[in-house]
Formats: C-alpha cells, sequence, structure tokens
C-alpha cells in the first residue's frame, strides 16, 4: 500500500466497521481496479467487481491468519491480497472457538432512566397487571384436527360479526391453525406445544379465548384446559371451549365457534387503553433475510432502540440460537453473572447437540439470499445478528415459548426459523417484535405487531408497503446508528399504543407455527 493523491475516500464506497478489521464492506459496487483511500493515508487497489454487502481486504492477509469484521475473527484466510474480494473460496469457516467466562463473572447494571423521563404509550393493562398492545379474540385450536375450524371462525366471524366501529376496543379475531397434536411421540414436543398455546391464549395482547379440539387427539381440550388453568399464572378472561365430535361435526362446531364470538366482543370491547410506561412493554427482537448490511445498520440500531428499553425498565428478547454460534462469547461475557454466562454457552451447546442428531451443523443456517447479500457464513451472520439485543447485560435464558422472570434482556431457546422463532417469542410475552431485514421479509404475527426494519435503502423503496423504516441513512452517511435508534424506539412506542399499525398488520399477516423440538411422526 502507498500513499496516493487521486484515490476516492473509502467511505464513498465501502465502511470498515471497527478499527481493527482487515477488511472493508462495500455499499456501493466496485469496479476492478478502483483505487481508494484508507483513513490512514494509505491507499488500497481493489482488485475485482465486489457487490455490495460483500468484502475487500484492506491489506494482505497471509494464508491461516484471521480475517476480521467487528473486530472479531470472521473466518481464516487461504491466501488474501490486499483489495482482493473476500469470498467463499479464500476464506474457510474456521474461527476459534471462545469460552472464556471469568470467575465471579459480575456485570454491572444497566443505567436506569428516572421513571419521570420514561417515555409513556396507551396500553390494555390487564387483571394480572401486565400490558397488551392490542386486543384479539383468539381462536385456539387443539390440535391439526381443529385447525381448519378455527381458521374458519376467525375468519367468517372477522368479516361478518366484527367492525371496528362497533367494537372500538378489539382489533380483530384471530386463529392459529398449525399441522401438530397428534401422532408424536409424548415429552418435549407436547410440552412445548401446549406451552406455546396456553401462552398465546394467556397473552395479555389477548381479550377472549376460544379453544376448540376435535376431541380424540393427544393434546385435546382436557390436556390443555389443564395446562393452560392449573399453572402458576392466574387465567381470567372470556373463555368458551368446542369439541368437534361432540357438537356434531365441522359446521355445528364453526357455527357454535360464530355464537361464542358473537357473544364474546362486547365483553372483550370493555377493556380500553389506558397510559402506562414503556417499562411495560416485552420487545421481540428478530431478524430474517439478512444481507451484509443488517449487522452494519439495522441490527445495531435496534441494539440502541433495545437499550432505550431497558434502561426505562422495560423487557427484550432475542432467539434465533444457531445465529448466536461464533459470538456466543460476546454475550456470556455480558451475562450478569457466572452462571448466567454458563446457561448462554449451555443453550448454544444444547443447540448444536440438537442439530447433529439429523445430520445438521449449525453453518447450513445462512440462506442463499443471506449468502447473495454478503452473510457468506455463520459467524460472520451470529456476529451482526446479536447486535440486535443492544449493549445492557443478560438477565436470563430461558426455554422457547417461556416467559423469562427478569426484566431487560433476556435470550430464549430458539430456532432462526422465522416461522418459528417469531412465535416463540411472542409465545413467551412480546407484545411487539422489531424484525430487521436486508433482502425483505413480509413476515407478521397473529397476535403481536411486527415492525420491519430496513437495513438499506434500496430494499426499503421497493417493497415500502411492506417495510415500515429503513436504518439505510446509516449505509447512505446521512445518519447515525444513534439517531435511527431513537426513531426506531419512538415509533415502536407508536405501534405499541395503536396510534399507528405496522405494515404486516394492515396486509393481515397472521403467521402462526411453533418449534417442535425432536418431533418423530408416529
Amino acid at each position: 500500500m502507498t500513499p496516493t493523491l487521486i484515490a476516492a475516500p473509502i467511505t464513498e464506497y465501502a465502511i470498515i466497521v471497527d478499527g481493527n478489521d482487515n477488511v472493508a464492506v462495500v455499499k456501493n459496487e466496485t469496479a476492478a481496479g478502483l483505487d481508494l483511500l484508507l483513513p490512514d493515508g494509505h491507499a488500497v487497489h481493489v482488485n475485482a467487481v465486489v457487490p455490495p454487502g460483500h468484502r475487500f481486504a484492506t491489506r494482505t492477509i497471509p494464508a491461516g491468519e484471521y480475517v476480521l469484521q467487528y473486530g472479531q475473527p470472521i473466518g481464516t484466510s487461504l491466501g488474501i491480497e490486499c483489495g482482493d474480494a473476500i469470498t467463499r473460496e479464500n476464506l474457510s469457516n474456521d474461527v476459534p472457538v471462545i469460552r472464556d467466562l471469568r470467575a465471579g463473572l459480575h456485570t454491572a447494571a444497566p443505567d436506569y432512566l428516572p421513571e419521570k423521563e420514561r417515555a409513556t404509550f396507551m396500553g390494555f393493562r390487564r387483571d394480572d397487571g401486565r400490558v397488551g398492545t392490542r386486543n384479539f379474540v383468539l381462536i385456539v385450536p387443539t390440535s391439526m384436527c381443529a385447525s381448519h375450524e378455527a381458521q374458519q371462525i376467525s375468519i367468517i366471524a372477522e368479516y361478518t360479526l366484527y367492525n371496528r366501529q362497533k367494537y372500538t376496543n378489539v382489533d380483530g379475531v384471530v386463529a392459529i391453525p398449525h399441522n401438530k397434536g397428534c401422532g408424536c411421540q409424548d415429552g418435549s414436543t407436547i410440552d412445548v406445544m401446549l406451552r406455546t398455546l396456553s401462552n398465546y391464549a394467556d397473552h395479555p395482547n389477548v381479550g377472549g379465548v376460544v379453544l376448540i379440539d376435535l376431541g380424540c387427539e393427544k393434546t385435546n381440550l382436557a390436556q390443555v384446559e389443564k395446562y393452560l388453568l392449573k399453572r402458576d399464572k392466574s387465567f381470567n378472561k372470556p373463555v368458551a371451549k368446542i369439541g368437534i365430535q361432540e357438537v356434531g361435526g365441522t359446521q355445528a362446531a364453526i357455527q357454535q365457534g360464530l355464537k361464542e364470538v358473537e357473544r364474546m366482543l362486547p365483553e372483550v370491547n370493555r377493556a380500553t387503553r389506558g397510559k402506562v410506561s414503556v417499562s411495560e412493554l416485552v420487545l421481540g427482537v428478530k431478524c430474517g433475510g439478512s444481507d451484509g448490511f443488517s449487522g452494519i445498520s439495522a441490527n445495531p440500531s435496534l441494539g440502541r432502540a433495545a437499550d432505550l428499553l431497558v434502561r426505562s425498565g422495560g423487557t427484550v428478547l432475542i432467539t434465533e440460537v444457531p445465529e448466536f454460534c461464533g459470538a456466543e462469547h460476546i454475550l456470556a461475557n455480558r451475562a450478569k453473572d457466572f452462571e448466567t454466562g454458563q446457561a448462554v454457552y449451555e443453550m448454544v451447546d444444547w443447540y448444536k447437540e440438537y442439530a447433529s442428531k439429523f445430520g445438521a451443523v449449525l453453518n447450513q443456517n445462512p440462506s442463499t439470499g443471506n449468502k447473495i447479500g454478503g452473510l457468506l457464513n455463520i459467524t460472520i451472520k451470529s456476529l451482526g445478528a446479536i447486535a440486535k439485543a443492544g449493549t445492557t447485560r443478560v438477565e436470563g435464558v430461558v426455554g422457547y415459548a417461556e416467559t423469562p422472570t427478569n426484566r431487560g434482556l433476556n435470550l430464549m431457546q430458539g430456532p432462526g426459523y422465522d416461522q418459528e422463532s417469531t412465535p416463540g417469542l411472542v409465545a413467551a410475552g412480546a407484545t411487539v417484535i422489531v424484525f430487521t431485514t436486508g433482502r425483505g421479509t413480509t413476515i407478521g404475527n397473529a397476535i403481536a405487531p411486527v415492525i420491519k426494519l430496513a437495513s438499506n435503502s434500496g430494499v426499503f423503496e421497493r417493497m415500502n408497503n411492506d417495510l415500515d423504516l429503513s436504518a439505510g441513512g446509516v449505509i447512505d452517511s446521512t445518519e447515525t446508528i444513534e439517531e435511527v435508534g431513537r426513531r426506531v424506539f419512538e415509533h415502536v412506542v407508536k405501534v405499541a399504543g395503536g396510534e399507528v399499525l405496522a405494515k404486516a398488520e394492515i396486509h393481515k399477516h397472521r403467521e402462526f407455527q411453533y418449534w417442535a423440538q425432536q418431533t418423530v411422526s408416529l
């Protein structure tokens, strides 16, 4: 590298994420032969066309030396010259396995904001003290054998019995059809399902519930009711129960369900919004359809919003444990104590062992779109993904769809797959989700608003009917991460209070599926 006077500043074309990095991430496609001026005054000659979201070396990286982004190893060089594009041909996935955890680990509590300085929103205060951001009538099928009827009840009721003008405090009639509940082994598969369905029924975003079964399945009404009503939590909301075999079949069950919804709507409508502190919010943070910019713009911006919520006394939930892989040491060393740090490592190790039983490894997590967008391996993806959780300490670790007992940042066991991880966050208590995306993802949720945050301006412009906010200004150098984070936080407060709807709500994206651990069809 030699000084040059004709090279363009690297900031026009690429981003060096951390001062210790030996790569830069391209924001505008580079041409072969481009000379770029580094912050230290030296120039790098880019040797090839490098697409946006991908990387080139800012110095020679000899074979066997680690390639660094975020100041962390993202792989090992197979022989990379200064200016070379970083590709799967010259980068191996080998990174050091770091499991350091100092004895007596203690991470200081967040710098909490005084209560008078905390934002407020208009939420639904429930009898048990929790606060919802929405007020739905929910139809819960206890198995796949009742899912058709549940969906029919919700659709017919929402378009014939419910209207916003008449029931101003009700947000709709929804169902959570799924494909499980019988023909499976006992144990965790059934336990996780019952926990997920029960936590949806018991969710503060739900004002009334219709439970429906076929009658002969493993997870029939008796089993769900036993799980739901005999827990430590109280269950005090309008509820109706329908057995398809008992009432005489499909059409009779649908008609009975419609009668129950019609009866329930006025009662659910009696709930009203009231002014509450954002400390009552439970924010789920997610990413999907990620690209090479997600970990640089959208995820750290969401992390700033998460920090603001935690400092305001609220709760943040992050999952997608396969996407902790290669970055778990960062989360573990942010744990409140040694035991919690150990639990972070244990949840990642459990997932590795779980995946291995099916012949899978966590490095298979990145999708085709991820790789096209610049996420060449799981370590790159993970280091960017954990930025969604901000910088505050890890308060606890919970199982899939389990409710944390601590406010602040909590990690939830679960897959990266959007259709299962998002419902898991909601079942664990999230009342609003922020979902970052670089490629463009449209998924929503049955009972919680899902706010989409784009990582780049291009995808936001193409999909602005589906994406709510953009962090592209960070890449374009028109906004800082702090500015976008504040904007995200303010938007979350507005959506939580019903002032605006998330785009996924407008389009009635109401996806639901749960993670069936180690399931075998029998």
